[in-house]
C-alpha cells in the first residue's frame, strides 16, 4: 500500500495546533493509505505570511478569513464548493457562526471551510473582582471606572488595536468601508478614537506590547487583571486545568444602550491548489468541519469550532464555564471587515498608525487622514 503524505501549517497554540493533530491522527486511522503531519508558525505570521507562499509548500493550510480574496484572485487556493457536496456547503452555510460561512466567499464560492470562529470578547478573573468587591461592567462606563482602579488589560498590538478601532466605531453605529472615498466619516471617527484613547490611558504600557494570547497568559498566571473588555477569545482558558487559573468569557459592555461590535476573526481550513493528492486533501477537509467532528474530536483537543451546532452544545459549554453561549451572541453581530486583494496591505500598516494615537496622542483628524491614505493605496493594489 503506497502512502499519500499531506503536510499542514497552522499556528503556534494548543486552540490552533492540537485540534489538527488530532483530526489528523483520527483521519489516518480511518483511511491508512493517508498520513497527514502538521507544522505550526507564530500568530503573527498567521496574520501577516503570504498564503501564495505557503500554498506552494503544503497541502493544507489554516488561514485568516482577510486573505480569501488574495486566495481567490491567485487561485493558490482550492474553492471548496467546487469539490464537496452541495448537501455538505448547505449544511456549513446553514451553521455558520455569525458571518463565519460568509468570510470564506468570494466570487460566489467558498475558498476555505470555517473551521475555527472568534470574535473580540470580555474575560474576566471573578476570584479577583470579588476579592475587591467588584462585579463584571456592563457599560462603557463601568469598564472606565473599572480601568481606572489599574485592574484593566486589553490587546494592544497593532493589528488588534486596528480591529479594535472598526469596534468602537460600528458601536458608534457606524461600519468602517462604507465608501472607497474615506475608511471612517471623520465625526464617528473622531468620537470612536477619543473614546478608545480615554480607556487606552488606563491601561499599563506593557499592555502595548501583547497579543491576546499574552493578554490571557498575564491574566491567569499573574493576579494584576480582574478584566479584559476585547480580545479575540479562546474558550482554553475557560477550562478547568488548562492554566493556573480560569478565566470566565461574556459579552462586550454596552455604549448608548447597546453591546458593542467587534471585529470577526476565526480561522479557515483551505486546501492548496499545488496539492498533490488533492481528493484526500478535500476529504480531510470535509472530515473536520463536520458537525460530529467540530464539536466532539475537534473541540475536546483545545479547538474552538466554528459549525453552530458545537457552540450550541451542552457538553461544550459545561466544560468551559458557559464560553460558547456567553459569547455567541458577540460572534452573531460581528463586523466582517474587507477581504479584496489589496486589503491586507492597509492591515499591515493602519495598526501602527492607531497605537501611535493611543500610546502618544495627536490630532484625531491626521490619525484619520493618515488611514484615508493607506486605505486608497490599497485599494489601487487590487486585482479582484
Amino acid at each position: 500500500m503506497s502512502i499519500k503524505k499531506l503536510k499542514g501549517i497552522t499556528w503556534n497554540h494548543s486552540r490552533g495546533l492540537v485540534p489538527m493533530v488530532a483530526t489528523a491522527q483520527r483521519f489516518s486511522e480511518l483511511y491508512p493509505d493517508v498520513e497527514i503531519s502538521w507544522e505550526k508558525r507564530s500568530l503573527q505570521a498567521f496574520a501577516d505570511a503570504s498564503i501564495e507562499d505557503l500554498a506552494k509548500r503544503f497541502d493544507l493550510l489554516v488561514i485568516d478569513h482577510p486573505w480569501t480574496g488574495f486566495g481567490a484572485q491567485t487561485e493558490v487556493i482550492l474553492p471548496l464548493s467546487d469539490f464537496m457536496p452541495a448537501s455538505y456547503i448547505a449544511d456549513q452555510q446553514a451553521n455558520s457562526v455569525g458571518k463565519s460561512y460568509e468570510s470564506y466567499v468570494f466570487k460566489n464560492k467558498l475558498w476555505a471551510l470555517p473551521i475555527d470562529a472568534a470574535t473580540p470578547v470580555a474575560s474576566a478573573r471573578l476570584d479577583i473582582l470579588e476579592k475587591n468587591g467588584l462585579t463584571v461592567p456592563q457599560t462603557f462606563d463601568d469598564l472606565l471606572a473599572l480601568a481606572k482602579k489599574g485592574l484593566v488589560a486589553f490587546a494592544g498590538i497593532p493589528i488588534d488595536l486596528l480591529m479594535s478601532f472598526y469596534m468602537f466605531c460600528c458601536s458608534l453605529d457606524e461600519a468602517p468601508f462604507q465608501s472607497e472615498e474615506r475608511v471612517i466619516s471623520v465625526e464617528t471617527g473622531v468620537k470612536a478614537l477619543k473614546m478608545f484613547r480615554e480607556l487606552a490611558s488606563h491601561i499599563a504600557p506593557e499592555n502595548f506590547e501583547r497579543n491576546p494570547i499574552k493578554v490571557y497568559e498575564a491574566m491567569v498566571n499573574t493576579d494584576d487583571i480582574a478584566y479584559c473588555p476585547f480580545a479575540y477569545g479562546y474558550s482554553n482558558y475557560a477550562r478547568e486545568g488548562y492554566a493556573k487559573n480560569v478565566l470566565h468569557f461574556y459579552d462586550l459592555v454596552s455604549v448608548n444602550g447597546k453591546a458593542m461590535c467587534s471585529t470577526l476573526g476565526g480561522t479557515g481550513l483551505a486546501v492548496s491548489a499545488y496539492c498533490k493528492h488533492q481528493a484526500e486533501a478535500v476529504a480531510y477537509a470535509q472530515f473536520t468541519g463536520s458537525a460530529t467532528v467540530q464539536e466532539h474530536l475537534f473541540t475536546d483537543n483545545g479547538g474552538q469550532p466554528g459549525h453552530l451546532k458545537a457552540w450550541q452544545s451542552e457538553k461544550t459549554n459545561a466544560y468551559t464555564h458557559q464560553y460558547f453561549k456567553n459569547t455567541l451572541p458577540a460572534l452573531e453581530r460581528a463586523f466582517l471587515r474587507p477581504r479584496y486583494s489589496g486589503h491586507m496591505d492597509f492591515q499591515d500598516h493602519a495598526g501602527d498608525v492607531v497605537r501611535n494615537y493611543l500610546m502618544n496622542g495627536g490630532s484625531e483628524e491626521n490619525v484619520l487622514n493618515q488611514l484615508d491614505e493607506l486605505y486608497h493605496h490599497s485599494l489601487n493594489l487590487q486585482t479582484a
